[in-house]
């Protein structure tokens, strides 16, 4: 099973693991175990375990901000791509989210992605407003109070009933296109 096992594997477990149990749950040894194999399966494609959290962490940026940003910009919604993304971000993995942004507060490598993928997101979400029709400044200062209603709402860990969040979202979007 360990030659079938490919680095995304572990890393795609490993997101998993932080998003249920925090990052003090990525460990060799109890990673090997949830995939039935040996460390050595572990460490055939991960250093040690400070280069599996750097990898961990690479990937959540590609999960969490780079595939969400390309497969908006490859789809054509109806309705413009800022209410696309707003459902996802806000109906997406908010645990995950709460757990990296949790793990920054003790790791400065942790801390270091956090800010990178916020600065992503903003730079991204400020696009989508000037792209509507917003002025350079106001498409920063919204696209800041976007990002913090995001941020706000993962560390909650309380999601809305949907029926909440779509009035929730409505006004989100009315306010930051208004």
């Amino acid at each position: 099973m360990a030659d079938q096992l490919s680095a995304k594997d572990w890393l795609d477990l490993g997101l998993s693991v932080l998003a249920e149990r925090g990052f003090t749950a990525l460990k060799a040894e109890p990673l090997a175990k949830a995939m039935g194999v040996s460390r050595g399966s572990f460490y055939w494609h991960f250093a040690d375990i400070a280069a599996y959290h750097a990898a961990i962490l690479w990937h959540w940026r590609e999960v969490a901000a780079e595939q969400i940003i390309a497969g908006l910009e490859a789809s054509s919604p109806v309705e413009g791509p800022l209410p696309l993304l707003l459902r996802q971000a806000f109906g997406g993995r908010l645990a995950l989210e709460k757990a990296v942004r949790t793990w920054a507060t003790l790791d400065p490598l942790a801390r270091t992605a956090v800010l990178a993928i916020d600065r992503r997101r903003l730079s991204y979400v400020e696009k989508l407003l000037r792209e509507a029709g917003l002025a350079p400044e106001l498409a920063v200062a919204r696209a800041q109070i976007l990002y913090w209603a995001f941020v706000g709402s993962a560390q909650s860990g309380k999601p809305l009933p949907p029926k909440r969040q779509a009035l929730v979202l409505e006004e989100l979007l009315r306010m930051a296109l208004r």
